[in-house]
């Protein structure tokens, strides 16, 4: 029977429909439920996932050197960094997260957009850009960025690479630099002078002012670096700047042209030449005091020519012509004296077109002729190549030195034609000493910046290739700086012809000039050549010592190999060999010679004595310096049975070129006085050998001086004099060992 509930039910219609709605709405409820759980899981599954793909994307990005971050582009905001972005510029990723690029950088909110979306549009999106960016502690870090995009759903990320190019810009910094200042004086150099006379006329022509050109050369400067060495000259070339920079006005402007030749500009409201007769004279007064060479007294005067703008000539190189036609009237009248352009002078320049006729004829005649200056492996010592340079062996004037009529040939333009003839006669003195038997050596030639402006060099080259019958291979082609910049695209399409055909390309002289880094990757290069300017004082200079080695790594960096010319002595080379110079040339190994003396010096087997590493291995080298004789004798016998290879020096300078020659892991230098005491020299052996521990010797127990040499030279230990022999003993035997744990352990 059916009790009362469900009688009631069954014979309720109405209420027993609203019922099957309630279960079907709660079956739907439960199907809902299902689903949500089932989607829940999933959305667990997806959010695992992407967690593990954040992680390793985040690792990604940490484990790079460079600094990345992305940058949403609606909002303009930092999304995500990398470790490296937070050590290069102080911030924490949560501070990073904070920031957007206007609060890093300089550039406005409408540049940076313009930029993005520009890359969003698949615009320059590899293009490099330097930039400062703001550090936490309020520095500019110059990085170099490079930026692409990302879909990130309905927007856009904006993911920039950065890069610390801190050295490099440093480099290019001391690069540009050196291009327009003389590395010795510190003065304008030529080009600078010349770019400021050039301003400076035009200024004048406006204002009605008369601007003097005062020629300077120094009289019998030759003998100096004959007699007393070229460092004394240098010494002396500076203190002529210094005195010439304190005989002008603010106004003024001294430079140095090259060698002992210097130059002023004079500004003058009228054309009244007592103004500028008054500082020739002050120059001569001021020149007439003795010059203290390194505690050796010298007197120098100098011959003086003088023009005038507007009256002389209205443009810059005239007036400096003039004034150096003026400059060799005052030598011609005793010297120490000075004298004005005058029409009476065209006797000089009659000599000059006298001059360049005779160079007109010099080929016709074959009076030119090529040395040969050799090319050495600076590991191996043997001879790799040469360089091919002009002479001239004029009739009734014996052999011609090439300052006096290359740069004559260079102003006129007739080193187009006789570059040609240099590259010719180079090819086939290649091909004659391949039939000789000596095999084939190559040889590089110089060319000038108008051989590619005024002639197609590559043309030139090609045939000269293919009338010799010798392999590109051979050829090297040496440009300048200045001549790499000048018509870029021509130059660059001409050497890669000629790379085409293997023939090499280097740069000469480089560092003197100036050209972006980034323009160096443009160009078919195979050598860079270190000019002799950095060369000479690299034994003793931290900071030459510091340009070569960029050169070096710089050159190697860029798969090129590295070549010093003007190597004069063995420090010089010992250091360009520690630090990996592929190849030297200078008078240490040889002159430039006629090709017969050459020839003679290769079948010889002529080559560079071994070097200190690959003689002495590494043998614990001891370096001792003390300038009292009998200390330096007990010194000496103090280590003489320790096992040590001992080296000794007498004098801080000697001491710097022993280092150059010798590997000393450890120093021993007596604290001394004068101009370069013990402190100071540690100190210049701590930049230039920066792995060496150095033991200080003093007689002084004062606390500055002890400070002074741990502070500035990092002593590794300081003893007094006299000093307790086994105590020194056992602190020199304890330095050789750090020395070795950290060699080995930077191995």
């Amino acid at each position: 029977g059916l009790n009362a509930g469900a009688e009631d039910f069954l014979t309720k219609p109405v209420e027993r429909a609203e019922l099957s709605t309630r279960v079907r709405n709660l079956l739907r409820l439960k199907a809902l439920a299902d689903a949500l759980q089932q989607h829940s899981s999933d959305l667990e599954e997806q959010v695992r996932a992407r967690t593990v793909e954040l992680q390793r994307f985040r690792s990604a990005m940490d484990a790079t050197a460079d600094a990345i971050w992305l940058i949403n582009r609606r909002t303009m905001r930092i999304v995500e960094v990398n470790g490296t972005a937070s050590k290069m510029l102080g911030y924490s990723r949560e501070e990073f997260l904070q920031l957007g690029p206007l609060e890093l950088g300089s550039a406005s909110l409408a540049q940076l957009k313009g930029v993005y979306d520009t890359i969003i549009a698949g615009h320059s999106t590899s293009e490099l850009m330097e930039v400062d960016i703001r550090c936490k502690d309020g520095s500019l870090l110059p990085v170099e960025i490079r930026r692409h995009s990302e879909r990130s759903g309905d927007d856009w990320l904006i993911v920039g690479v950065l890069r610390d190019i801190t050295d490099r810009r440093a480099v290019e910094q001391r690069l540009h630099y050196l291009a327009h200042y003389d590395a010795l004086t510190s003065l304008p150099n030529r080009t600078l002078l010349y770019e400021t006379l050039r301003s400076t006329l035009a200024q004048a022509e406006a204002s009605g002012w008369a601007v003097f050109v005062l020629f300077i050369d120094l009289d019998h400067f030759k003998n100096v670096n004959d007699t007393l060495g070229h460092a004394m000259g240098d010494e002396l070339l500076v203190q002529v700047g210094n005195r010439l920079v304190n005989c002008l006005r603010v106004r003024d402007v001294v430079g140095r042209l090259g060698g002992d030749e210097f130059a002023l500009i004079l500004i003058l409201e009228d054309n009244d030449p007592g103004g500028a007769a008054l500082v020739a004279e002050k120059i001569r007064t001021v020149m007439a005091e003795p010059f203290d060479l390194n505690g050796r007294t010298l007197n120098v005067t100098a011959s003086i020519g003088i023009t005038v703008h507007p009256d002389d000539a209205s443009d810059t190189e005239t007036l400096i012509k003039y004034a150096d036609t003026a400059m060799y009237r005052a030598k011609q009248a005793g010297r120490d004296t000075f004298r004005f352009f005058t029409a009476q002078m065209n006797t000089e320049l009659l000599a000059r077109r006298d001059l360049e006729t005779a160079l007109d004829e010099a080929i016709e005649r074959e009076e030119f002729v090529l040395y040969y200056q050799p090319k050495v492996r600076s590991r191996s010592g043997r001879i790799a190549g040469a360089e091919a340079l002009l002479r001239w062996e004029r009739p009734g004037h014996g052999l011609v030195s090439p300052q006096d009529f290359i740069p004559v040939l260079e102003e006129t333009g007739r080193i187009v034609n006789v570059g040609r003839w240099v590259i010719a006669a180079a090819c086939k003195q290649i091909a004659e000493w391949i039939r000789s038997g000596i095999g084939p050596l190559q040889v590089s030639v110089n060319v000038s910046s108008r051989q590619f402006i005024e002639r197609d060099l590559d043309v030139d080259v090609l045939s000269a290739l293919r009338e010799s019958g010798i392999p590109g291979r051979l050829l090297e082609l040496e440009l300048t700086e200045a001549t790499l910049m000048a018509n870029t695209l021509r130059t660059i399409e001409s050497l890669q012809r000629l790379k085409q055909s293997g023939v090499k390309v280097s740069i000469d002289d480089f560092g003197t000039g100036y050209s972006s880094l980034a323009y160096l990757r443009k160009f078919p290069i195979d050598k860079l050549k270190i000019d002799i300017a950095f060369v000479r004082h690299i034994a003793d200079s931290p900071d030459d010592a510091a340009i070569v080695l960029s050169i070096i790594r710089m050159a190697h960096s860029l798969k090129l190999s590295a070549v010093a010319e003007g190597v004069e002595t063995a420090a010089q080379l010992a250091y360009l060999r520690h630090y990996g110079c592929d190849f030297i040339q200078g008078f240490y190994f040889s002159r430039p010679v006629p090709a017969p003396e050459f020839e003679k010096m290769f079948n010889e087997g002529r080559r560079l004595p071994a070097g200190d590493e690959e003689a002495q291995g590494r043998q614990q080298t001891l370096l001792l310096l003390d300038t009292e004789p009998d200390d330096l004798a007990s010194l000496r016998s103090l280590f003489k049975n320790e096992g040590y290879r001992v080296v000794a020096a007498d004098s801080y300078a000697q001491g710097l070129e022993l280092l150059a020659l010798h590997d000393a892991q450890v120093i021993v230098a007596d604290q001394g006085a004068g101009a370069m005491n013990g402190v100071a020299f540690l100190d210049r052996a701590k930049e230039l050998y920066p792995d060496s521990l150095r033991i200080m010797l003093s007689a002084h127990s004062a606390r500055p001086a002890f400070e002074d040499a741990v502070n500035r030279a990092e002593v590794y230990r300081y003893y007094g004099k006299p000093w307790d022999e086994s105590g020194l003993r056992e602190g020199v035997r304890e330095a050789f060992g750090r020395h070795s744990r950290l060699r080995t352990a930077s191995e």
